[in-house]
Order: C-alpha cells, then sequence, then structure tokens
C-alpha cells in the first residue's frame, strides 16, 4: 500500500542539453534559427529586431511603432489583418521590449505557407494610420494613467529609476505628454532603420522541417532597407555609482496598502558565480518556501506573497525583492527583510533546506525544457546575451556542487542591506 506520508525519492537531473539550432544566414542579412520537432504539427515563427527602448531616438517611440505594426499596411486595414489571422486560428503580436521588439508568429504548420505574406507585410508595409495611430496613444495614456493608481506600479516605477538612472532606458518613467507628442513619420523612420530585415533575428520552431526553406525564400529573397545593424544605443549609460537612499517613499493619497521593492544592481549572466548566485536569490526568496516567504507569510501573515528574483537585460542586470503589505506594516515588512538578508550572510544554510531548493531550482528548470517552444526560449536567451553554448550544462552542475559555505561568502558580497535601494509606495502618514 502507497504510504503518501513519505516523499517519493528524488533523483539527479541528468546531463542537459539544448536541442542544437540550425543556423541559416540569408541574403538578406537576416539570421534564421531553425529548432525542429515535430511533436505537434503547430509551429512558432519570431522575428526580432534591435528595435527596443535602448536604441529608441525618443522616449516611447519602440512601444508606440511596435504596436502599430498590426494597425494596418499599404494593402490590410487592422481588421483585415484581425480577421485574415482569425480564419487560420492563428495568433500574431508584436511589442517592444526594453533592448529588442518580437513579432511572435503561432500558427499550425499547415497554414504556414498561407500566413507568411501577412507576416511579411505587417513588418515591411505599415502604413500608421492617423486614426489608429491617435486611438493607440490616448488608449496608451489611459491605461498607465490606471496603472499609476496601483502601489505596485508606482513602486516598481520608483525602484528602476533610481537604480538604474532616469535617462536610462531601463530606469526612464512614462511621460504621457511626450507620447502623445509623438508623430506618424517619426515611427516611420524609426521602422525604416531598426526593422529592416538586415537586423533582424529570426527563429523558427515545432514542425517545421518541411516549411524551414520557404520561410528562408520569404525572409531572404530581397535586401530590404538598411544593411547595417544599428550601433547607436540610447540611455545605456548606467551610473553604478548612484548611493541608494535607506527608504525612498512614493505617497499614494487613500491608500490602505503599501508596495515594497528593494534590490540592487546584480552581476550579469556572463559573471562567474552567475548560477551560485541564482541559486541563493532563489534560497532567499525564489520559491513558496524560501525564506522570504516563510517569515513574511508564513510566520508574520503581513503578505499574501513576497518574492526575489534577478531581471537580466543586456545593459544592466538587477535584483528585485517585491511584496504588498498593508500601510502600517511597510517598515516592519522591510526590517524583516533585512534580516533575513543578514541571516544568510552569518548562518550556513542547513543540508536539508540546500537540498530542498536545489532540487526545486533542478526540476523547474527541467519543466521549462518540456516544449520546442521553452526550448528556443532558452536558447534565444544565449543568443542575446552572448552566452556560450555550455551555459545551461554548466547551472546545473555549478547548482549540484554548491556548498552553504559558498552561498554565505557570496550573501556577504551581495546582500549588505546597506546596498539596497528601498522604495515604499503607499499612504501618504507612512
Amino acid at each position: 500500500m502507497l504510504d503518501r506520508t513519505v516523499a517519493p525519492p528524488v533523483q539527479p537531473l541528468a546531463r542537459v542539453t539544448l536541442p542544437a539550432a540550425d543556423v541559416l544566414s540569408l541574403p538578406s542579412g537576416a539570421r534564421l534559427h531553425v529548432l525542429a520537432n515535430d511533436a505537434q504539427p503547430v509551429v512558432r515563427l519570431q522575428a526580432v529586431f534591435r528595435a527596443g527602448k535602448t536604441v529608441e531616438p525618443r522616449p516611447g517611440l519602440a512601444t508606440l511603432t511596435a504596436r502599430m505594426l498590426l494597425e494596418g499596411t499599404t494593402t490590410r486595414t487592422a481588421r483585415r489583418i484581425a480577421d485574415e489571422v482569425a480564419f487560420y486560428g492563428a495568433s500574431l503580436e508584436c511589442d517592444a521590449g526594453f533592448d529588442r521588439s518580437t513579432l511572435t508568429l503561432y500558427c499550425l504548420t499547415r497554414h504556414l505557407p498561407a500566413l507568411l505574406p501577412l507576416v511579411l507585410d505587417v513588418l515591411q508595409n505599415p502604413a500608421f494610420p492617423a486614426s489608429e495611430l491617435d486611438q493607440l496613444k490616448t488608449r496608451t495614456v489611459q491605461n498607465v494613467r490606471v496603472e499609476r493608481q496601483k502601489t505596485s506600479f508606482l513602486a516598481s516605477e520608483r525602484f528602476n529609476e533610481l537604480l538604474f538612472g532616469a535617462e536610462t532606458a531601463y530606469g526612464r518613467p512614462f511621460n504621457a505628454d511626450e507620447y502623445q507628442a509623438l508623430t506618424a513619420e517619426e515611427a516611420r523612420a524609426f521602422h525604416q532603420q531598426a526593422y529592416a530585415l538586415a537586423n533582424a533575428e529570426l527563429f523558427l520552431c515545432g514542425d517545421v522541417a518541411a516549411e524551414r526553406e520557404l520561410v528562408a525564400s520569404a525572409f531572404g529573397a530581397e535586401p530590404m532597407g538598411a544593411t547595417q545593424r544599428p550601433e547607436q544605443q540610447y540611455g545605456l549609460e548606467i551610473d553604478v555609482s548612484i548611493p541608494p537612499s535607506h527608504v525612498e517613499r512614493v505617497p499614494v493619497a487613500g491608500s490602505l496598502q503599501a508596495s515594497i521593492r528593494m534590490g540592487r544592481l546584480w552581476p550579469s549572466p556572463t559573471h562567474p558565480d552567475t548560477h551560485r548566485l541564482k541559486l541563493l536569490a532563489n534560497v532567499l526568496g525564489g520559491y513558496f518556501g524560501s525564506r522570504l516567504m516563510r517569515n513574511i507569510r508564513e510566520d508574520k501573515g503581513l503578505t499574501y506573497g513576497i518574492y526575489a528574483s534577478v531581471a537580466p537585460r543586456e545593459a544592466g542586470t538587477s535584483l528585485v525583492i517585491g511584496t504588498d503589505v498593508k500601510g502600517e506594516s511597510a517598515d516592519f515588512a522591510v526590517r524583516e527583510i533585512e534580516m533575513e538578508l543578514r541571516r544568510l550572510q552569518e548562518e550556513l544554510i542547513p543540508a536539508d533546506e540546500l537540498e530542498t531548493v536545489k532540487n526545486y531550482l533542478l526540476g523547474k528548470f527541467a519543466n521549462e525544457l518540456s516544449t520546442v517552444f521553452e526550448q528556443c526560449d532558452k536558447y534565444k536567451t544565449l543568443v542575446f546575451l552572448e552566452l556560450p553554448a555550455d551555459y545551461y550544462t554548466e547551472f546545473v552542475q555549478q547548482t549540484e556542487a554548491t556548498n552553504a559555505e559558498t552561498l554565505r561568502t557570496l550573501a556577504q558580497a551581495y546582500l549588505l542591506p546597506e546596498n539596497m535601494q528601498i522604495v515604499i509606495a503607499g499612504p501618504e502618514n507612512e
């Protein structure tokens, strides 16, 4: 009879290797990365451009341009684009991140030939119609206005501003007046420079063995627009010497809740200790049984959830601790977080706790490789952060080999409370 009081044995994670991607250099200047897997008759095609916030000549232009790609082309209206995508049961989205902009198509493999002309039309021939442009700007400003009524949004916005600097792409707050002033002409000029196929990284994954030549032909037949990848980047001069304040407060009139954001600049994924630091961050607040969850949620009952996570970007990585508590509990919660940081510097992590965190972290990693789309996402991280091919193998090996003494030494170097930037957004009298 099965004894459910006894946990099943934990098996060590075997060697992890990502499926090899075939990389084709196309005549247009684009690169096509292909990860084939015929487990399901589905495909994902992503066209990724260095067209994020770090290269926009004016704040907000990258996001505006990306979202306008689906608002109409010279041959299709926004309604026709949406109807055509829906007819094939597909999904087509475009969004701008801090470093890159990505157009993503999901569809059944058999529908890819019919949808490729639509994808190329959206990328090559956006019309930037005035009516849709004005509506998009209005919606965006209204959405941000709503978000800025939330303490969590305000705390994160101010935290990033203080951590990276208000003039950088990573720290610059949204400015409604600047966004409303953007024009269709500026979007066209930015699109022509940043969305040239010469600057594209194309990722084709799924059941694509029979379709790769079709995609290569569609995106590589003719050079289009600029032939040089954009070199100039705006707002990347991150000043790491900015001294953190002890507590920065963002008053929110009438709020009963306070949102806490706490953290610091963090070593990049290329740092020799990156995998050990990931393990340390998970001990602190990376899973449901973490130090912060046990203290702040389970023992003190101050919050529904609290986390500590590492956010890697191409030009700056950060450690972020975040939670929402009652307004009157904010300062107490900060002191408890600082206490947990000091514990990691002073005490060795017990062997059973460390083993639990390692098993969680490695199990989560294995689960994140369960589909070809997730495998492709891991592969994209290697490409854009310029990481070695054995990065994930090293992650598994170093995670398994790291001991409590090493983590305590790292905590003493990287988890000093006095080096943390702290923001509390909440009641005005707190």
